[in-house]
């Protein structure tokens, strides 16, 4: 079950529901990387190449969740830190990449970007059912809520890019909706990161008390 309302008591990850649900998450992640990837290539989309990489992050960063759960505070609340970072990287990759393909502009295949983005938003949409009575919890907890709840955001973009495509008959609303998912990578980072920290601090000081 979720945290209540006291801040000082956050779930934990214990509740052997959220970890058969956190481990079924991890395999739906990790089939739709390896069948979103070729298909970003194949249909040239920037936008579905971001949104692939993000479901290969969160398979890792997942497991590294399914880890640490029953490990000390501070071990938790590291883990979560070296996720923000991560997504951070990945914020900041997906940007470069996006700008990159703004001088080497191609036009991406909108049928491939709206029938693999559908397929994405629809595993996304189940990892969030599956998380989201679990979305209130410590910073490892949160950083899973968070990745979910921003994938599921990003397939809505990305079947908006496609439509985009096909009207305009141009690459730039890919390019436009790659940039924005970046922007959801790096916001997202940063509420996990400044959870973390506040977390490692007030272990540290129960620690020296």
């Amino acid at each position: 079950m979720g945290a209540h309302c006291c801040h000082e008591v956050k779930f934990e990850g214990m509740d052997p529901r959220y970890k058969r649900a956190l481990i079924l998450v991890i395999f739906i992640n990790a089939i739709m990387f390896l069948v979103e990837m070729p298909m970003g290539f194949v249909g040239q989309s920037q936008a579905l190449k971001a949104d692939a990489l993000d479901f290969l992050g969160d398979t890792c960063t997942y497991a590294l969740s399914l880890y640490v759960i029953g490990k000390s505070g501070i071990i938790r609340a590291r883990a979560a830190l070296l996720k923000g970072i991560s997504l951070s990287v990945m914020g900041l990759w997906v940007l470069g990449s996006t700008l990159y393909t703004v001088f080497y502009l191609n036009q991406p295949a909108a049928l491939i970007m709206g029938s693999v983005g559908a397929a994405a938003l629809a595993a996304n949409l189940a990892s969030v059912l599956l998380l989201v009575r679990f979305k209130d919890g410590d910073a490892n907890v949160r950083s899973v809520w968070l990745c979910s709840r921003n994938d599921a955001i990003g397939n809505v973009m990305v079947m908006i890019a496609a439509s985009g495509v096909w009207a305009t008959g141009t690459g730039w609303p890919d390019v436009i909706v790659a940039a924005a998912m970046a922007t959801i990578f790096l916001m997202g980072s940063f509420q996990i990161i400044k959870q973390a920290n506040h977390e490692l601090a007030h272990h540290h000081t129960a620690a020296a008390e």
